[in-house]
């Protein structure tokens, strides 16, 4: 038996054909993770003035002057590092081992590869995953690389451009590791100038979770960062690591609103 298909009709079906294939694309759009620190109601204010640091060392060199800042003033970190980073590094992996009670080493993939997945899929001029399978090798060897040069284990992974597609972010979940956003960005990726910088970090809330790059000693995120967090140790904010909290998922618009807000008001 033959069907035959009126025009309107099989217009209507390619129709909405095309409205599924756009509207998969869309949800798989890859997305920037925001987080903060999940803070219980507390009467204790110290522990309501928690901020968390986090620096990515994605490749490249390693900024001596920033890890010693943060040894003299002991304030606790968590590094996003890649093999890559970790191969070319020696003398900062030594510093970064002799300190593992200040630093916190989390994995930021083997080759500094985005969470996106599919052929010829790009962010930030970054390619990303050809497959599920790729994805696995980034997370899986970046780990490796952190017990081999560490000693640990790590929990959170974070990767390249911190934007993931869906897909990406479902399967490092089921791989065991949490994904780890933010919540003020502190350096643009080591792009910003010293006073940027210092700028960046009046906009800081109890609960955030910083992102900075110790990648770059060229930029000027060592300067700016070293102010910055002088100035926020003087307002009493307390910092914590990443193995130390919890954290909890925060829409960046409603959040941006609020800052604007609080600075308006003061």
């Amino acid at each position: 038996m033959i069907f035959r298909i009126s025009r309107p009709a099989c217009f209507s079906f390619f129709v909405a054909l095309a409205c599924i294939a756009w509207g998969s694309s869309v949800l798989a759009m890859p997305v920037e993770v925001h987080n903060r620190i999940a803070t219980p109601v507390s009467t204790n204010k110290i522990a309501d003035k928690k901020v968390a640091l986090t620096l990515d060392a994605c490749s490249g060199k390693f900024d001596a002057e920033l890890l010693d800042f943060l040894i003299r003033k002991r304030i606790p970190a968590t590094i996003f590092v890649t093999k890559k980073w970790l191969d070319k590094n020696p003398q900062g992996v030594a510093i970064i081992k002799a300190n593992l009670d200040l630093f916190d080493v989390e994995d930021h993939g083997e080759k500094h590869i985005p969470a996106i997945i599919g052929p010829g899929r790009k962010v930030y001029g970054l390619t990303g995953e050809p497959d599920i399978a790729g994805l696995q090798r980034e997370v899986t060897e970046g780990a490796k690389a952190i017990t081999s040069a560490m000693g640990t284990t790590p929990q959170w992974y974070r990767g390249a451009s911190a934007k993931y597609d869906p897909q990406a972010m479902d399967e490092i979940k089921r791989m065991g590791y949490k994904i780890a956003g933010f919540s003020l960005n502190a350096d643009q990726g080591a792009t910003l100038r010293k006073q940027a910088i210092i700028n960046q970090f009046k906009r800081l809330q109890a609960g955030d979770v910083i992102i900075a790059h110790m990648n770059k000693p060229a930029s000027d995120s060592a300067e700016g960062l070293a102010v910055a967090l002088a100035e926020t140790l003087k307002q009493g904010f307390v910092f914590v690591r990443l193995d130390q909290v919890e954290l909890q998922r925060v829409d960046m618009q409603k959040l941006q609103t609020a800052r604007r807000s609080l600075a308006s008001s003061n």
